[in-house]
């Protein structure tokens, strides 16, 4: 098994943050770029990767009361991961992304696992951001 971790802070509430998160429907605003979520029956999904081509069934799951999201495939079992946000005071929040690979072989490679995660903390910075310019 392998497994991935990434954390970053982001200078606004959490519940901001988790907003955008929980949210099926803005999966595909902070994704990594070549992934691409469809939601069927929340909370089936299907994702595609540009990268193989290939559309994978997957689960994905908001709890609120956790200020968590998880996800996995939904047939295999191959993949799983899940995202927390937590309140660090001040009007701020840490981001934590996690990501786990059960089968070895079909793992992709360290860094590029490592720069999705980076992309997607990225992304969902940005488009806490953009929404909470644009309520000012």
């Amino acid at each position: 098994m392998s497994e991935y971790e990434r954390t970053r802070t982001m200078p606004v509430l959490p519940e901001l943050v988790f907003d955008q998160v929980s949210d099926p429907e803005f999966l595909n605003r902070w994704l990594p770029a070549d992934l691409h979520a469809r939601v069927e029956d929340p909370p089936a999904v299907t994702v595609h990767e540009d990268r193989t081509g290939h559309d994978v069934r997957a689960l994905y799951r908001a709890r609120p009361e956790q200020m968590r999201a998880e996800w996995g495939t939904r047939d295999q079992g191959s993949y799983a991961g899940w995202l927390q946000v937590a309140g660090i005071g001040s009007g701020a929040s840490e981001v934590t992304v996690h990501l786990s690979f059960f089968d070895e072989e079909h793992a992709p490679p360290e860094d590029s696992v490592n720069g999705a995660l980076d992309q997607s903390l990225e992304r969902l910075a940005e488009q806490v951001r953009a929404r909470t310019e644009h309520a000012d």
